[in-house]
């Protein structure tokens, strides 16, 4: 039995000029829990990562209803300013985009942005995220260079520790580890498992492997619509659909 949801998304639908991309998704994400959204590429996973945090409304020609509730308000119909929405969420790219900034300030960016001022409490943060991401031995000597000196697996730490700096209840992770090298892959997998204790993780996969590894419960989308969602031992062992066990079996990914 599934505990109350973290995020509610209702009967939501959303057309691109014209053409239906999501078709009445409807899911309940548990909190402190990794969630994978698996399928396909071009079945809607992306997409359906944007809306969660109104992303999609920086698209054009978009038409969308329905409602996403996160902590009791239907966050596509708010008055509120969405860097507050988007402040509870964070976001991790399929690549990593460090800020054109020091290693520093990657972190410390988003505390002076949301207005701490104090420097002595700045650096506190900066030390216990890059520490927390497994960072701060490798980079303490070099704080002050460009975070793009790192290796493509650093920055894609540095960018994930940046999220949880402005201290998000949600991490929301498309693709995330997509361009990088086996060892860095398992090194954000690993940090997935630790920080799901605190955070609600949305996890964005075409890789089966990865949803085995990882997953607690699995949302299967194929072509905009979900095929099927439940715990991650029901969908790998015992799918109710015969799609769901031609795309686990392999036969179309």
């Amino acid at each position: 039995m599934m505990m109350y949801p973290k995020i509610s998304i209702q009967n939501l639908n959303l057309s691109i000029r014209k053409q239906p991309i999501l078709k009445d998704i409807n899911l309940d994400i548990p909190p402190n829990k990794i969630t994978v959204i698996l399928g396909p590429s071009g079945c809607g996973k992306t997409t359906l990562l944007k809306c969660l945090n109104r992303l999609i409304d920086l698209e054009e020609n978009i038409d969308i209803n329905g409602k996403i509730i996160l902590d009791g308000e239907d966050i596509l119909n708010t008055r509120k300013d969405l860097p507050g929405i988007r402040k509870k969420m964070g976001l991790l790219s399929q690549r990593p985009y460090p800020l054109p900034m020091s290693i520093f300030d990657n972190i410390a960016y988003g505390m002076r942005i949301n207005g701490l001022r104090n420097k002595g409490v700045i650096h506190q943060k900066v030390e216990h995220y890059l520490k927390q991401l497994s960072l701060w031995d490798e980079v303490k000597d070099r704080l002050r260079e460009p975070a793009s000196r790192l290796s493509l697996g650093q920055q894609q730490r540095l960018c994930l520790a940046r999220g949880l700096a402005v201290e998000p209840e949600i991490i929301l992770a498309d693709e995330p580890t997509s361009a990088l090298d086996p060892i860095s892959s398992m090194s954000i997998e690993k940090k997935f498992v630790q920080l799901k204790e605190n955070y609600t993780i949305i996890l964005v996969t075409h890789i089966l492997r990865q949803a085995k590894r990882l997953a607690d419960y699995v949302a299967f989308i194929y072509l905009g619509e979900v095929i099927e969602f439940g715990t991650a031992d029901e969908f790998f062992n015992n799918p109710r659909q015969d799609i769901t066990k031609e795309y686990i079996r392999g036969i179309f990914n």
